[in-house]
């Protein structure tokens, strides 16, 4: 049988020699004792307790499943329509749908807030999953269905199988589920989570092995296609950068430069949209155009070149990001507060900047946060652009930072 612990390294829930009968008991005497305060046979594995901790701080029922109540049908087709694994969603049902069938799993992929997107399986284990409130449109995740593989792994931020009573919350007792984060390969931002589910009769260590290998395939297929659209967008560069008639830059839907022309700047500006300026180190503010596959960038007119300022402005609520490049009106961006104490914290440390390990630490109040501080600065260079700069992050050199 296998042992109740584990490092965190190995996410496996069992092994190929588990007796899975004995280890389900065994796991439920120690949800049992966990929650009555008596004396556990064992400990749970680290990422079981972790996830039980915050369950139990958060005083959630072990004996149900809270409100599960899935958005309308047009929410849940705009995300997805506007999430990039809508290009990889092919991929990853040729790579899991057929073993789910033969297996009885359901396959589920989820967004990076935890929604259902996508389901597939044989109609038996749709129902079963029906039952348990796990249907396109819900957010699956800790706070609506306590420790479960998907949620956990977007707290956890990697992979993660659960089997029979480490779920939190009782309805789930007779699952096994395996879920695996997928990033961004080019900026590491958190997109989603795919993950299979099945009865935990059927539980099976090399299910880890499947779902990972079949993230590793999807993110490099987002790799290849996002190159493929820069390389399209280099290929007509020389013609549209003549056609601006000055300084100006080729970058695609999400600020990625593919080419410049009179320009010196960094690799990523903010995602550019229709009608809204874009504030270059460097260079100032720009007006974006569309063009095929992308936006082409150029300065106002008597805005190019002008010291790009950044600062802080905490009367807003929340607090904004202010850049003031050109003539025009400054450019204010919303903060999260975790996108408002990353920024602090860079503003503090000056042109040396801060490690993911560092971020962790000044943000989190501890160490081992590096992955959710990576797909946080993801987030905040989106919309900052080449403001931000990373290997380490730091305030690009160029712009002028305001005391708060």
């Amino acid at each position: 049988m296998t042992s109740a612990t584990g490092a965190d390294a190995d996410p496996c829930a069992v092994r190929r020699d588990t007796d899975l009968r004995r280890h389900a008991h065994l796991l439920h005497r120690m949800h049992d004792a966990m929650l009555d305060g008596a004396p556990s046979p064992g400990p749970p594995r680290g990422v079981v307790q972790r996830s039980w901790h915050r369950m139990r701080a958060a005083g959630h029922d072990a004996d149900r499943i809270g409100r599960v109540e899935p958005a309308d049908r047009r929410s849940v087709e705009e995300r997805r329509r506007r999430t990039p694994l809508a290009m990889v969603i092919d991929g990853l049902r040729d790579s899991l749908v057929s073993v789910a069938d033969q297996a009885g799993y359901l396959m589920m992929v989820t967004d990076a807030e935890g929604m259902v997107l996508w389901r597939a399986g044989s109609p038996l284990i749709r129902r079963r999953a029906d039952a348990v409130g796990f249907a396109d449109g819900v957010r699956w995740t800790e706070q609506t269905a306590g420790t479960n593989a998907i949620g956990t792994a977007l707290v956890e931020q990697t992979p993660v199988q659960l089997f029979s009573a480490e779920h939190y919350t009782r309805p789930l007792h007779g699952w096994t589920c395996t879920a695996c984060p997928l990033h961004d390969p080019r900026t590491g931002a958190l997109l989603g989570v795919v993950n299979l589910s099945g009865e935990a009769r059927d539980a099976h260590p090399e299910t880890v092995a499947l779902v990972r290998t079949a993230v590793r395939f999807a993110e490099a297929e987002l790799w290849r296609r996002r190159e493929t659209g820069l390389n399209a967008l280099r290929a007509v560069a020389g013609s549209t950068l003549v056609r601006a008639g000055g300084p100006a830059l080729l970058v695609d839907a999400d600020g990625w430069v593919a080419s410049v022309n009179g320009i010196a700047t960094t690799g990523r500006v903010a995602a550019p949209a229709a009608g809204h300026p874009v504030v270059v180190p460097g260079v100032g503010r720009c007006l974006p155009e569309p063009v095929a596959g992308g936006w082409l960038l150029r300065p106002e007119p008597g805005g190019a070149g002008g010291a790009l300022r950044l600062r802080l402005d905490r009367s807003a609520v929340p607090a904004q990001a202010v850049l003031d490049g050109g003539p025009g009106p400054a450019w204010r961006y919303p903060l999260s507060p975790r996108h408002h104490q990353l920024l602090v914290s860079l503003m503090a440390a000056g042109p040396s900047g801060l490690t993911a390990a560092a971020l962790s630490t000044a943000v989190y109040g501890e160490a081992g946060h590096d992955i959710a501080v990576r797909a946080e600065m993801s987030r905040l260079r989106r919309r900052l652009g080449g403001v931000v700069l990373t290997r380490p992050y730091r305030i690009s050199p160029d712009v002028v930072v305001d005391p708060a």
